[in-house]
This record gives C-alpha cells, sequence and structure tokens, in this order.
C-alpha cells in the first residue's frame, strides 16, 4: 500500500467520486422550477402585464432577479468543485 493509497483511506474513508450524469435535470429541478418558483413567475407577469404598467421598474425587477439567481449559482458551483475536491479527490464529472 502506497502512501497516496493510505491517505485516501484515511481522507475518504473508501468514498469515490460520483460517475456518470451530475445532477441537473432530475425530479427535484422539474419540482424547483415548476412549483416553488411559481410566484415568481406570477410576479413577473404582474410587472409587465399588470395596470399601472412601469416598464423601467419591471426590467430593473428583472435585473436585480437575474443579477442574484447568477450569484447563488455560480457560488453553489464553486462550493460543489471545492466539496468534491476536498472530500471526494476531483471535482465533479459533469458527464
Amino acid at each position: 500500500m502506497t502512501l497516496v493509497d493510505l491517505l485516501s483511506a484515511v481522507l475518504y474513508h473508501g468514498y469515490e467520486a460520483n460517475e456518470g450524469w451530475t445532477g441537473f435535470p432530475n425530479e427535484g429541478t422539474y419540482i424547483i422550477f415548476g412549483v416553488v418558483l411559481l410566484p415568481i413567475y406570477v410576479m413577473l407577469i404582474a410587472w409587465f402585464a399588470g395596470t399601472p404598467r412601469d416598464t423601467k421598474t419591471g426590467l430593473l425587477g428583472v435585473t436585480y432577479l437575474v443579477s442574484i439567481a447568477t450569484s447563488m449559482w455560480v457560488s453553489m458551483l464553486i462550493m460543489t468543485v471545492l466539496i468534491g475536491i476536498i472530500f471526494y479527490g476531483q471535482a465533479p464529472s459533469l458527464f
């Protein structure tokens, strides 16, 4: 047993990184985007289809929502890669 194998056994306890397709299109994705985010969809439609209509404010709200969602997705991607490297010895595979 080499030093790398010994350290791998101690640090990772026999768990390997996942194989195959990593995560996006599964049941949880459909629940989040179809059910949980339904009030957000209604709010966005109301900003542009409701009365009184203020397109400038609606676009400002959309910009805020997109920037917040993007920052959360990017930070979670970075955390996922870091967790994969620290706890499983390699970054998660996409395919």
